[in-house]
C-alpha cells in the first residue's frame, strides 16, 4: 500500500474513533460503512476517479454530509496536489459518494444550521479541513440529538396508545391486552367477556375469565407465549355460553 492510501486509511480510523459517541462507534451501519471506506481507500488503483487521489477522497467523503458551498469545497481541493478538478467533477464526485451502500444524501434538515456554522468558522480564516472536521462533530450531535427526539416521540406514542386502551377497557368497551393502573397483569375484553393473562416466572402466561379486575376468575388455560393465548383466546370470546 503507498503512502497516500496509508495515510488515507490512517485518517479514516482516526476519524471514526473520535466520536464522542459509543452508540455511534458500536452502530453496525457506522462499523460497515468504515469498513466499505477502507476497503474502497486500498482498492483505488483501478478507481475511474483518477483526478481523485488518497488525501482529496478522503476530503470528499469527510466534507459530503456537511453542506459545505461546492465552489468552496472545490477550491479547496485544488489547493491539494493532484490534476485541476472542476465544479462537475466535485459534485458528481459527491453525488457518487451519497449513493455508495451504507451512505445517504445529506440530512435537508440540517442545512441551515451546518451553512451557518461553515460561514462563521470561514470568517474566522479557518481551514477547511477543520471546518469538516467541526461539522462532523456537529453533525454527530444533531443526529444523537434527532435519534432521542424519535425514541421520545415513540414512546409518547405508545403511552398515548396504552392509555386509549386502558380507557376503553374501563369503560367497558371491548380492548385488546393493556395494563390497567400500573399492574403487571394484562387485561382485555372480547365479545363484551372480560379476561386477565399473566406471566409467571417461567415465562408462561395463564389466562383468567374474570368479571372485575380485582377477582381471582376462572382458569382458562396455560400458554408458552402470549400470542398462543391471544388465538385461543379469539375461540374461547365467541364460544356460547353454557
Amino acid at each position: 500500500m503507498d503512502s497516500d492510501r496509508q495515510y488515507a486509511v490512517a485518517r479514516l480510523l482516526f476519524d471514526y474513533v473520535k466520536s464522542p459517541s459509543l452508540r455511534h462507534l458500536r452502530d453496525p451501519h457506522s462499523v460497515h460503512k468504515l469498513a466499505r471506506d477502507i476497503v474502497t481507500t486500498v482498492d483505488r488503483a483501478g478507481s475511474v476517479w483518477s483526478k481523485w487521489d488518497a488525501q482529496r477522497e478522503e476530503v470528499a467523503k469527510a466534507a459530503a454530509p456537511c453542506w459545505i458551498p461546492t465552489e468552496d469545497l472545490l477550491a479547496s481541493l485544488n489547493n491539494l496536489p493532484g490534476p485541476q478538478l472542476t465544479k462537475t467533477d466535485v459534485e458528481q464526485r459527491l453525488r457518487a459518494i451519497w449513493e455508495e451502500p451504507y451512505t445517504s444524501y445529506p440530512n435537508e434538515d440540517l442545512k441551515e444550521g451546518c451553512r451557518a456554522l461553515y460561514l462563521a468558522e470561514k470568517a474566522l480564516g479557518t481551514e477547511m479541513r477543520a471546518i469538516i472536521g467541526m461539522l462532523q462533530e456537529h453533525l454527530e450531535r444533531e443526529d444523537e440529538r434527532l435519534r432521542r427526539e424519535q425514541e421520545d416521540r415513540y414512546r409518547k406514542l405508545k403511552e398515548e396508545e396504552r392509555l386509549r386502551l386502558e380507557e376503553r377497557f374501563l369503560s367497558g368497551s371491548d380492548c385488546g391486552w393493556t395494563p390497567v393502573g400500573g399492574s403487571g397483569a394484562l387485561y382485555c375484553r372480547r365479545n363484551g367477556r372480560t379476561f386477565r393473562i399473566v406471566q409467571d416466572k417461567d415465562k408462561r402466561w395463564t389466562l383468567y375469565r374474570i368479571k372485575a379486575i380485582d377477582d381471582k376468575g376462572d382458569l382458562l388455560g396455560v400458554y408458552q407465549g402470549r400470542g398462543d393465548a391471544s388465538t385461543a383466546l379469539k375461540t374461547i370470546a365467541y364460544a356460547k355460553e353454557s
